[in-house]
């Protein structure tokens, strides 16, 4: 009796062995879901690898003529085949710069109303749905909208300027009603849902510790706000500054519709000007030769660059910041 009982435990240990070793259904779950996470990553860099070659593959007539000379380029001829990128990249520079600088207080501060506990609940929550549901309109009522309603809203303050400040660069211009000025503040009115949600889902994960911590030491909710929660919350702010300004840089046919369509290089803020999406837009469904469509395709080249430049240095930055503040 007691050698059979001798003869089984071996097994049993072996069993038991054999149990510990195979892998486990959550083992298994973990190593399929990474795999798929490695597959979604190269998938992703392949697509973009691909995107990035195939536009460069439709840049070499231009490449060939023009050379890096096209990137310092002043005029734009589609007549006399004449191309380069500067006009392009100053509007779309110009247009997303505005944009930013009216968007950032007017986002940050819809963030700040909407985070902390300024307004009633009720109040809070109606403002935060009407800003995120801006996000839902369309690029083209957008434009509609600044051709039939922005650009007469602007154009008695763009007279204004010039009249009484035109020996200032900024407002030598004659207004139209069209130009950087005008596409830069309807960019600004688009790129608002997407900084100040950001910034507010941001504002809203700072520890309430901190402001009860705060006022508890004698500051006021203003210096608070301003002196611990924006700090606190800045490496996320640097994001939505970085993602509204991804979208400005792309934004295509309601600058286009407002911008002026003009390739012309000026200090004004009224001037007519084109960015890189409009002129895509404009021109590339009438190009014929090989030439402007290798230059339409450069262009498309520098944005798609550009692009990416804003988000691998807004990861980065934010990267940066937070390393600074953990120090």
């Amino acid at each position: 009796m007691s050698s059979s009982q001798d003869s089984l435990a071996p097994k049993i240990t072996n069993n038991r062995l054999n149990q510990q070793n195979r892998p486990s259904k959550s083992d298994l779950a973990d190593r399929l879901f990474r795999y798929l996470m490695y597959a979604a990553s190269g998938i992703s860099v392949g697509i973009l690898l691909l995107m990035g070659g195939t536009i460069f593959q439709h840049t070499l007539p231009a490449l060939k003529q023009f050379g890096l000379g096209f990137l310092v380029g002043k005029e734009w001829n589609v007549q006399d085949q004449i191309f380069g990128a500067v006009p392009a990249i100053y509007g779309t520079i110009g247009s997303s710069a505005i944009a930013l600088s009216i968007a950032i207080p007017v986002g940050l501060s819809v963030a700040i109303l909407t985070s902390e506990d300024l307004l009633p609940q009720k109040l809070r929550s109606i403002v935060a749905f009407v800003i995120e549901l801006i996000a839902a309109i369309p690029s083209v009522v957008f434009g509609l909208w600044g051709f039939f309603t922005l650009v007469p809203l602007l154009r008695p303050l763009q007279e204004f300027l010039h009249a009484k400040f035109a020996w200032v660069p900024l407002f030598s211009t004659e207004p139209s009603g069209f130009g950087l000025f005008t596409a830069g503040t309807l960019l600004a009115i688009m790129i608002l849902p997407t900084l100040a949600a950001v910034s507010r889902e941001v504002l809203l994960v700072v520890p309430s510790y901190l402001r009860t911590g705060s006022m508890a030491l004698g500051a006021t909710r203003w210096e608070t706000i301003f002196r611990v929660v924006l700090p606190t919350a800045f490496s996320g702010i640097i994001g939505a500054v970085m993602l509204a300004l991804g979208r400005a840089l792309g934004e295509t046919m309601a600058v286009t519709m407002v911008i002026g369509n003009s390739s012309t290089i000026g200090p004004s803020l009224f001037e007519a000007a084109y960015s890189i999406p409009a002129i895509l837009a404009n021109q590339f469904g009438e190009a014929q030769e090989d030439v402007h469509l290798g230059a339409l395709a450069y262009l498309a080249l520098i944005l798609f660059v550009l692009t990416l430049a804003v988000n691998v240095g807004a990861v980065g930055l934010v990267r940066l910041v937070e390393r600074g503040g953990k120090q």
